[in-house]
């Protein structure tokens, strides 16, 4: 389908554009028709600046500030497919980069609150918010690693930074039934993205994929 004033036998209009993305990540395993609608109104080329502008609907990771990557939009399908957001869920997102994440699970959940230590991407990520009208998201920035005991028990919780073992701190904010998605592993090798379901007598853990992510540091940064 194309927009009035799209050619459609121009690649680069948006229409089409918006098609190959979906096309990419759903070749890669999203099929969740939920999770294709939430990335489908999130348009991830105002979460990329700069050099990489050009770049923000290829299915590859980019560098945004302070450092950090904005995952490469495949991942970002399956970590929020595997999470199973239901529609009155609160989640936590920890790690909240160029805030895309966060905005296509704003789409999905009752209320997500998405931390970071970088104040800069708070910011930024804030600000992009309301222009998007995404009211259903509250952003501070705090170190995740010790989650959001102040707004504890979470449905979710997503981790988009890598720790060697799931954080203690996270999984007890998990609510019973609860799910939590996060890679694992040493920052500089490839790591594993696992599904940890919480259960009344403990954790089930499921290995879903490799991954490689910026690590997950204590402390808040200074920018």
């Amino acid at each position: 389908m194309t927009h009035s004033g799209d050619d459609p036998s121009s690649g680069d209009s948006p229409a089409e554009r918006k098609m190959r993305f979906l096309y990419q990540i759903r070749s890669r395993g999203v099929t969740d028709a939920a999770v294709l609608q939430a990335m489908e109104r999130i348009d991830r080329g105002q979460f990329v600046r700069g050099l990489f502008a050009n770049r923000a609907y290829e299915d590859m990771p980019l560098p945004i500030a302070c450092g950090q990557t904005i995952s490469q939009p495949s991942i970002v399908g399956l970590m929020t497919q595997a999470l199973q957001v239901r529609p009155r869920d609160k989640v936590l997102e920890v790690g909240t980069g160029s805030g895309y994440q966060a905005a296509v699970l704003a789409g999905l959940a009752r209320r997500v609150y998405t931390v970071d230590r970088h104040k800069r991407l708070v910011r930024d990520a804030e600000d992009l918010f309301r222009k998007l009208d995404l009211a259903n998201i509250v952003a501070l920035t705090v170190d995740g690693s010790f989650g959001l005991p102040e707004q504890a028990p979470f449905d979710r919780i997503i981790v988009t930074a890598a720790a060697e073992d799931p954080p203690g701190p996270l999984l007890s904010q998990l609510k019973p039934g609860g799910i939590m998605v996060l890679p694992v592993g040493q920052s500089n090798t490839v790591q594993t993205l696992i599904r940890v379901c919480k259960r009344d007598d403990g954790y089930d853990y499921e290995e879903l994929r490799p991954v490689r992510f910026v690590p997950l540091i204590e402390g808040i940064a200074n920018e």
